[in-house]
């Protein structure tokens, strides 16, 4: 599925600015908590999967030249 232009953009900004909050706002992680650790690595997996996903889908421009 294709989206407009400004669209897409716009989700590509947000989802680099929800990864970038996210990592503002970790305070010090206690490393023998294996739950914490977990916890941090999906959201942090999560936040990735949402940067891929919003710069893979094709805008109306890149959709047309495919």
């Amino acid at each position: 599925m294709t989206h407009p232009t400004v669209v897409r953009e716009a989700a590509r900004v947000v989802a680099i600015e929800a990864a970038r909050a996210y990592v503002a706002n970790i305070r010090p992680i206690d490393l023998t908590n294996p739950g914490v650790l977990v916890g941090h690595l999906m959201a942090a997996e999560t936040l990735l999967m949402d940067i891929v996903t919003a710069h893979t889908e094709p805008t109306e421009n890149e959709g047309a030249e495919r």
